[in-house]
C-alpha cells in the first residue's frame, strides 16, 4: 500500500511540475511582443545598422577623392542593402519564428511575468529606452572591434604561419 501511495505521489508531483512548466500560448507571446514593441525595436535596429554601415563606408573611403559618380554610388549602397534586408527579414516574416522561439524557451508563467512587468512604469521606461540602449551598444561594439581588429588579424596570421599555411 505504501508503494502505491508513493508512486501516486510521484506521478502527481510529475503532473504538477509539467503543469507549472506549461509552454506559453501563441496569443500570450504575441501580446508580449506587442507590449514590448518588438516590431518598432526591430525597425530601430535597422536604422542603426544603416547608419553604422554609412559610417563604415565613409571610413573605408577615408581621405580618397571620389568623383561625383563614385560618391553617389557609395551613398546608395546602405539604403539598397537595407532594402533587401528589410524585404527578407521584415516583421511579418520573422514574427512566427519569434513566437515559436519564445514558446520553446519560456514558460507561460514567465511570459505572464514579463507581460506584468512591461505594464509597470519601470517596464514602460525600459521599453522606451531600449532602442537607444541597443544603438549605443552597437556603437560600443563597433568601436571596440575596430580597435581590436589589428590584434585579431595578427593572431589569425600567426596561426596560419604556425600551421605552415601562410608565410610572412
Amino acid at each position: 500500500m505504501k508503494v502505491k501511495r508513493l508512486l501516486a505521489c510521484i506521478a502527481l508531483a510529475g503532473w504538477l511540475a509539467g503543469a507549472q512548466a506549461a509552454p506559453p500560448t501563441a496569443e500570450s507571446v504575441e501580446r508580449l511582443l506587442v507590449l514590448s514593441k518588438s516590431e518598432s525595436v526591430m525597425d530601430s535596429m535597422y536604422a542603426a545598422a544603416e547608419a553604422a554601415m554609412r559610417q563604415a563606408m565613409q571610413q573605408a573611403v577615408g581621405n580618397k577623392r571620389l568623383t561625383a559618380e563614385q560618391e553617389r554610388a557609395i551613398q546608395t549602397v546602405p539604403a539598397r542593402y537595407m532594402s533587401v534586408l528589410r524585404a527578407e527579414l521584415n516583421w511579418a516574416t520573422l514574427k512566427p519564428d519569434m513566437i515559436q522561439m519564445y514558446q520553446d524557451v519560456f514558460t507561460q508563467e514567465e511570459i505572464d511575468g514579463m507581460i506584468a512587468f512591461i505594464g509597470t512604469p519601470a517596464g514602460q521606461a525600459m521599453m522606451g529606452k531600449m532602442p537607444a540602449l541597443m544603438q549605443r551598444s552597437m556603437v560600443l561594439g563597433q568601436t571596440r572591434m575596430r580597435a581590436l581588429m589589428p590584434r585579431m588579424l595578427r593572431v589569425i596570421e600567426e596561426a596560419l604561419n604556425d600551421a605552415g599555411i601562410m608565410t610572412r
